[in-house]
This record gives structure tokens, sequence and C-alpha cells, in this order.
């Protein structure tokens, strides 16, 4: 992933290669808990279902599937593990349960990283319009959308309504196939429900994913609104702060800012890279908590400025910071 917009010469060629050396161990460790503890939390809804002791297992079940979007993310970077094979069938599997095929998303992830913060090619802003009001914030916020246009998606590329950027008729074919596979998966899970009578796909999956992809949002919406637009991952990616539990579900993607600039080190090496860019660059990085972050926007919005009101503040900041140097 070498054509992106990035930041070059903060970090030696040298302590690059040491930090980006993948590790099998530490993937399966970081792997095998995830699923862990959705196994141990299913187990526990299990239990509970029919009393209102289910409703905090509902809930958390929702929240461990919607960032099994870290997993699928760190094995698209094939960064997960040193392994490839691992990280190709992690990453489908992964995004299999949260309706996101990974051939799919290695593509726009690529040009999400390719273009950071581009309002006219970064796909993550071409998915959703700039932020004219709070309503739209909470809109995007509430999740559903989200889901929605996965399932549409999906169906569209399973007939073979590809994105017409990519670039390429092997990636094309791979998302035709990819979007195949998960409609006979669910196919699948559909036809067991009905034969054994049971609605376990909407309590220990549907359900609970559709009522918590807010939740997602919290990280999603978090690294780059409100930045600056310039072609510069220092400083237009934001790195949240925050506390053990949410850097583990995260996959350490809370460390947004250096995972954006240097997508080769994997999610174990982000936190030593981020205290060594940090030490080494000379503006400070955009670092925020989510409280801080979101209610900082939102509190923007709901004075009835807009997104490109938020960003233009940012630039602003950045350019009394550079002249400060």
């Amino acid at each position: 992933m070498d054509d992106f917009i990035g930041v070059r010469g903060v970090i030696s060629p040298g302590r690059l290669k040491e930090l980006s050396k993948r590790s099998d161990t530490k993937g399966l460790v970081q792997l095998a808990s995830h699923y862990g503890a959705i196994a141990a939390n299913t187990a526990a809804l299990a239990v509970t279902w029919g009393s209102w002791w289910c409703v905090p297992f509902f809930i958390f079940q929702g929240i461990l599937i919607n960032q099994l979007y870290a997993a699928e993310h760190e094995c698209d970077h094939s960064t997960a593990f040193k392994t490839r094979w691992l990280n190709v069938w992690a990453g489908q599997f992964s995004g299999f349960w949260i309706l996101l095929p990974s051939p799919l998303h290695k593509w726009s992830h690529f040009t999400h990283h390719r273009h950071t913060q581009d309002w006219d090619k970064d796909t993550e802003l071409l998915d959703r319009k700039p932020f004219a009001s709070a309503w739209q914030y909470f809109w995007v916020f509430w999740g559903m959308p989200t889901h929605f246009f996965r399932a549409k998606s999906i169906l569209q590329q399973a007939f073979g309504h590809v994105p017409e950027a990519v670039p390429t008729g092997r990636q094309r074919r791979q998302i035709v196939v990819g979007a195949r596979w998960h409609l006979v998966g669910y196919a699948a899970i559909a036809a067991s429900a009905v034969a054994f009578e049971s609605l376990w796909p909407l309590v220990y999956w549907l359900g609970p994913i559709l009522c918590t992809q807010w939740f997602y949002w919290i990280q999603g919406l978090g690294e780059h609104t409100g930045l600056t637009h310039q072609p510069n991952t220092l400083l237009n990616t934001r790195t949240l702060k925050t506390n053990a539990f949410m850097r583990w579900i995260n996959w350490n993607m809370t460390y947004h800012t250096v995972h954006h600039t240097y997508p080769s080190v994997p999610f174990h090496a982000l936190p030593r890279l981020h205290e060594e860019v940090t030490a080494i660059y000379p503006l400070p990085l955009p670092v925020e908590g989510y409280l801080e972050c979101h209610w900082r926007i939102l509190r923007e919005l709901l004075r009835g400025r807009t997104e490109h009101d938020i960003v233009a503040d940012a630039d602003a900041r950045l350019t009394q910071a550079e002249a400060a140097e």
C-alpha cells in the first residue's frame, strides 16, 4: 500500500521494518479472545433468555459481533497474522457476520487509505454526505442505514453489479464470488432456523447487531470527522484516548493516526509506534477521548454549523500551530 496519502520520513525505514513484523501467535491470541468472548456471551444469553437478565448479554452480543469489523480490517491489511491464508480466511469469516464481504472491503478500504479525507475520492466520505445537521449525525450514528446499505450491496454484487471504480477484472470477480458465498451462507442459516423452528439467528446474531451498530460508529465516526482534509494522515486522522477494553475490542485501531500513516504495522505494535511518532513529530497528533470528540462535533452541529465549518476551524487551528513552530 505504497500509493497512499501519508507522511514519510518520521520513522526510519529500519525501525519501520522492525515494527512491521507480523506474528501468528499474537494474531491468534487476539482472534481467539474475541471469538471466545462471543462464545461465552452466547452461552450466557442462552441461559438467561426469557428473563430481564438477558438484556445486558443481548446488548453485549451485538457489540462483540459488530466489532468483528476490527478483525476483518486487520486481516484485510494482511497484518493480523504472518501466515497469509490465516489473514484471508479469518477476514472472510469475520466479514460474514457483519454483512461485509472481505473482497469488497479490501478494495474500498485501500481507496480510503489512498485518498484519506479527500471529499471526492475517499470511499468513507462518499458513502455519506457531509453532515449539515445534528439529525444527519444521529442518523449515521444510529446504524440501521449501515446494515441496509451492506445488505443491498451484497445483493447487487451477487448479480454482478460491482462499483465501476474497482480497477481490475480479477478484483471484480472476487467481489462477485464473495457476495454469492455470503448469500449461500445466509440461506443456510435461514434454512436451519426453519428446520429447527428456531429464531436463533434473530436472538444471537441479527437482533443484537441491528440494535448496537451505534457502538461501531463511536469508533468509526471518531477516526476522521471534524479534522483537517489536508493530505497529511498525522493530522487528518484521530487517535482515540480510551481504556483497555476499547483498545482490545477495536484491535488497537484506537491508535488510528499512526495506523493510517503506517498501515503495514500490525495491531499489536501500534501503541509503541504511537509513542515514538508522538515524541518525534513537531506538531501534536490529534488525540481525543470518545466523549470529548463526539460531544464537540455534536455541539457545533446543534449550533447550526456544518461539517465543512468544523473542518474550516480545524484548518485554522492547524495553520496557527504550524506558524508557532
